[in-house]
């Protein structure tokens, strides 16, 4: 009972991350498109919140059940594909950690332009290109921790 409860908890924690990822994503690009400072700071407001309730609870809770998981399967932490596993989880830390601290500054841009009645300074479209660039590799760090999880190759 103890394994199926904490392998529905590592699930439902990967869906997490995976389901905020993307959602994250999505109102960010979308109210990037419009170039509304009032939108913008908005959208980012909640993808701020976001974060914060969903991904970072999620990030915390996943290597712990992950690691409970090994231990009680007989998984070597430190081998094979639960140590690539653990390798990329810490690679999208480096990305998501950053990309929060971009997420509340463009929001600051954002509510700073709103209020002052003006359009986005570069400072914002500079900050927003790096927030880009550093969705992929974490998004697809995320994506091929799934199917290492799913797959469980000999590695």
């Amino acid at each position: 009972m103890v394994y199926e409860l904490l392998r529905f908890a590592h699930v439902i924690g990967a869906c997490v991350l995976l389901g905020t990822g993307a959602g994250i994503a999505f109102f960010m690009v979308i109210s990037n498109r419009t170039q509304d400072p009032a939108l913008i700071a908005h959208a980012a407001g909640i993808v701020v919140l976001a974060d914060t309730v969903f991904t970072a609870t999620a990030a915390v809770f996943q290597p712990i059940t992950g690691l409970l998981l090994a231990n009680i399967t007989g998984y070597p932490v430190l081998e094979g594909w639960v140590a690539v596993s653990l390798g990329l989880y810490v690679f999208v830390g480096m990305f998501w950690l950053p990309v929060v601290w971009i997420q509340i500054r463009l929001r600051r841009l954002a509510a700073t332009a709103r209020d002052a009645g003006t359009g986005l300074p570069p400072a914002y479209h500079r900050l927003y290109r790096i927030w880009f660039a550093c969705g992929f590799p974490a998004f697809l760090a995320v994506l091929a921790i799934i199917w290492l999880m799913l797959t469980k190759p000999d590695i």
